[in-house]
């Protein structure tokens, strides 16, 4: 549903969501890319699309062209040039480069260090006359003009201040002092923030932008990075987009001119999701205040009269905006900070609502009982060692949290956290302080003033965030057994639990032997048995 209008790229053999689809309806699928790895062309008994630009082509020849043994990047110049040949098709460049407007008719904003002279020529202003500042406007409303009259045009704001605009400036040209007008446009809110991330490491620096060797540091070319830049930029789609297309311009003309050593300004983007909200709208389809709405029976209702219910964004003009002051008012600002990393997907939208952040605020309730009594306010833990089960919920919650982190999955790490602080809570008694120590080493990047509080609780001085994360013990993450999911011709005949240290050939016993896969099979005879141990087994009947 998400590619272009609903369409499908009617190439199963090599398009995941195809595959899928194919697979679910038995459709028949041609091999046309040539696996790399050893599956073979025979589709019948993939688990999976193969999709690679490196791979070459089969199965693409007919009376008129070839394309086999080509790869694919080879193959859409080949197909390109063939059909231009005769007429009936043409190559093209998509670019997504929006076009930067960055002159703006309004007041705030940098102002241009450009004057005019009475010639109308354009020149900058020297280094001397620099920084130049905006003058005070009483009226930031343009002047009028006679739409018909083709001698007038729009003023900016800034031309009403004839004072600032017209100005007699000796440039230091030889020319002396002669009269000038100033640029009236200003640059957008863009300019700003193009290069802000370098400005941060020397903030202080009244000479220079950044000091050469501190930019050097930070942001220079190194290993792995070759074109150096900030390791990861975490924004909106919109901001991202924007704001990394025009600080890429301002990077590199800094770098063109030898001002900066990265020829890049990021070297990784991560587009966070939007938080949205419930919006409702009256009969007459105008948006009313959120947080006075009811709800009745499934149904919502607004000063007694039925509204309309519908996800959007969240601001003021929708009159859904929540104010985390409040949040963090009332519950404290880790829970905010875990409801909105619990809430979906870090890349995902996902609605807001303020009826389920209590659900992270009785987690860190929790979390502090199982290590803090309430009466006294000391810490509850013993030297006593962790039995197994604890252990192992320890080490799974460590490394799958770990894992998670790294790779910015913070709702399931928070899940992760959560089931092991249930396990916890159910063991009941006082933690071992092993555990109590790693479950707080857990909580700190995602909760760092309850971590704070309990690491010194704890005993200790130093601070939690100088502490390295936990690492888990491999005997304790390895499940004692595994699903392992048995396959006829693409669809699940069979789940066996077996351990996960399990041979290819022990698991193709195993399965031909269940049942369930010989009642299936019918007597029938086997082309081939496909293993993928100890998850995967998919049987091709003859």
């Amino acid at each position: 549903m998400g590619y272009g209008t609903g369409a499908i790229m009617a190439v199963p053999a090599h398009d995941t969501r195809d595959f899928a689809f194919a697979r679910a309806f038995e459709l028949p699928m041609r091999c046309v890319v040539e696996p790399s790895d050893d599956r073979g062309t025979d589709t019948t008994a993939w688990d999976d699309a193969f999709a690679s630009y490196e791979a070459k082509l089969v199965n693409s020849a007919n009376a008129a062209i070839s394309l086999d043994g080509l790869g694919v990047t080879d193959a859409k110049a080949k197909i390109t040039d063939w059909l231009s040949e005769r007429g009936i098709g043409e190559g093209t460049v998509n670019f997504r480069l929006r076009d930067w407007l960055f002159s703006r008719q309004r007041y705030w904003g940098e102002p241009f260090p450009i004057v005019y002279d009475e010639d109308g020529v354009a020149h900058s202003l020297p280094e001397s006359m620099l920084p130049l500042e905006l003058p005070e406007v009483e009226d930031y409303s343009p002047r009028t003009f006679d739409p018909d009259d083709a001698d007038t045009s729009p003023e900016t704001p800034l031309s009403r201040n004839e004072d600032w605009v017209n100005v007699t400036l000796d440039l230091g040209d030889g020319r002396g002092p002669r009269p000038y007008r100033r640029e009236t446009n200003t640059m957008p809110n863009w300019a700003g923030s193009c290069w802000y991330e370098l400005r941060y490491l020397d903030p202080h620096n009244s000479e220079k932008l950044v000091d050469p060797e501190i930019e050097q540091y930070w942001m220079g070319p190194r290993e792995g990075q070759p074109h150096g830049g900030v390791d990861l930029y975490v924004g909106g789609a919109e901001h991202a987009v924007l704001h990394l297309l025009y600080a890429r311009f301002w990077s590199k003309i800094l770098f063109d001119l030898g001002h900066v050593s990265s020829a890049e300004p990021f070297h990784k983007l991560y587009n966070q999701g939007m938080i949205q909200a419930y919006v409702y709208r009256d009969a007459r389809g105008f948006p009313v205040p959120a947080t006075e709405v009811e709800e009745r029976d499934g149904a919502f209702f607004f000063e007694g009269e039925p509204v309309k219910r519908e996800l959007g964004k969240m601001g003021k003009s929708l009159k859904n905006a929540v104010t985390p002051d409040e949040i963090c008012a009332e519950y404290g600002a880790d829970t905010l900070r875990l409801y909105e990393m619990a809430m979906g997907p870090l890349d995902v939208s996902r609605p807001w609502d303020t009826r389920a952040v209590v659900g992270q605020y009785r987690l860190l309730q929790r979390l502090w009982r199982n290590i803090v009594d309430e009466t006294t306010g000391e810490a509850t833990v013993t030297d006593a060692e962790p039995d197994e089960a604890t252990l192992r919920a320890l080490h799974k919650a460590i490394d799958g949290a770990g894992g998670d982190l790294a790779e910015m999955r913070f709702n399931t790490a928070i899940a992760k956290i959560t089931e092991l602080n249930n396990h916890l809570t159910k063991a009941g008694g006082a933690l071992p302080r092993e555990v109590a120590r790693s479950l707080v080493l857990l909580v700190a990047p995602l909760a760092p003033h309850i971590a704070e509080e309990l690491w010194r609780k704890l005993g200790h001085q130093d601070s939690v965030v100088h502490q390295d994360f936990p690492v888990a013990d491999p005997a304790y993450v390895v499940d004692e057994t595994v699903t392992c999911v048995v396959q006829i011709k693409g669809k699940v005949k069979a789940r066996l639990e077996i351990p996960p240290s399990i041979s290819d050939e022990e698991l193709e016993k195993l399965a031909l032997a269940d049942e369930a896969v010989v009642a299936a099979l019918g007597g029938a005879g086997i082309r081939k048995v496909i293993v993928r141990a100890p998850k995967l087994v998919n049987i091709v009947p003859a």
